[in-house]
């Protein structure tokens, strides 16, 4: 696992000095899509960037990303996750993928981070694999399964509990599994938040959440994409989703370049800068061997001196948060 660290400064882009802006092609099949619309070609030389949202969260979670990347110049697709089954929502994405023309730049968020591990197997447009404090998953492991490895996950305080204790099951059929899960109301700015945004915030996330089948958190992974695909990781440290241990053991396990930041779960919302910053490195297969350290330091994340160390290069990395979005 490489290791940035990283003392942010408000509303900074690293790479706006670096990139320059490009206009996004505006007609034909190579128009840039929030929604996951149509076919999508690279504009620019620029790879397509397809941002995959997670559970109790939709497409919109990713809005100041999105709008952060076109400024630079990106195509972007922020596609729909139907959240019914792991292999289902995978082959879904998978298809979707194939109508994008050139290199692709793969980005999920907690269980999306499960979809795009399955769905990016076996195709060679997708050239970087990030996760944004998401699941990745090896071969035969299930999300729930890996939430519980470690603690620090607060879905549930009774492991033995047949649905975990923070959720809302909803009957879906006459099956006992038939069912949608939902982080309960007066849990979810703890859980999914950290408490890290105003309650007129959290509670318009907590109703507009999209839940996800029992299956979803059940299903083994089949295929491991991040074991053939270079990988970037966001851990945030203050996770109590999956679990900030439980992301580090992921993201070593990987050999991510990682970055660190002092976020909840829900980083896209409380820190898309962050999020932007770290898709942006992928984009530009941007492993950079050591970064400056220390609180008061802002990090060049342009350019960086190298570190030769026994066994491979290390970075280290600690985001600091500005600022809660508000």
């Amino acid at each position: 696992m490489k290791l940035i660290r990283h003392a942010r400064t408000r509303r900074f882009l690293p790479f706006a000095a670096l990139l320059p802006a490009a206009a996004l092609l505006s007609a034909g099949p190579v128009a840039a899509s929030e929604s996951g619309g149509g076919g999508v070609a690279p504009a620019g030389g620029k790879p397509t960037v397809v941002l995959v949202h997670g559970a109790w969260a939709d497409a919109s979670g990713w809005n100041q990303v999105v709008r952060d990347l076109q400024a630079q110049g990106y195509p972007v697709v922020a596609t729909a996750n139907p959240l019914r089954s792991l292999s289902g929502d995978a082959d879904y994405l998978a298809t979707r993928l194939k109508t994008i023309k050139g290199p692709i730049v793969l980005v999920g968020h907690s269980y999306g981070g499960a979809v795009i591990t399955n769905a990016a197997a076996g195709n060679p447009n997708v050239t970087s694999l990030v996760y944004i404090a998401a699941f990745a998953p090896d071969k035969g492991e299930a999300t729930l399964q890996l939430a519980a490895k470690f603690p620090g996950s607060r879905l549930t305080d009774d492991p033995k509990a047949p649905v975990p204790t923070a959720l809302d099951a909803v009957p879906l059929g006459g099956g006992p599994t038939d069912v949608d899960l939902y982080i309960k109301p007066d849990k979810f700015s703890d859980v999914f938040l950290s408490d890290r945004l105003p309650a007129y915030r959290a509670n318009a996330l907590a109703v507009s959440q999209r839940p996800a089948t029992a299956v979803t958190g059940s299903e083994p992974t089949k295929t491991v994409a991040w074991k053939t695909i270079p990988s970037w990781y966001l851990v945030a440290t203050d996770d109590r989703t999956i679990g900030t241990e439980n992301l580090r053991f992921m993201a070593e396990r990987a050999g991510s370049t990682t970055v660190e930041v002092d976020a909840p779960h829900a980083v896209l919302e409380t820190d898309p800068e962050a999020v932007t910053d770290l898709i942006l490195r992928a984009a530009h297969g941007s492993r950079p061997s050591l970064a400056r350290t220390g609180a008061e330091q802002a990090t060049m994340l342009g350019g960086t001196a190298a570190l030769a160390l026994a066994g491979g290069t290390v970075l280290v990395l600690h985001a600091r948060r500005s600022r809660s979005r508000g």
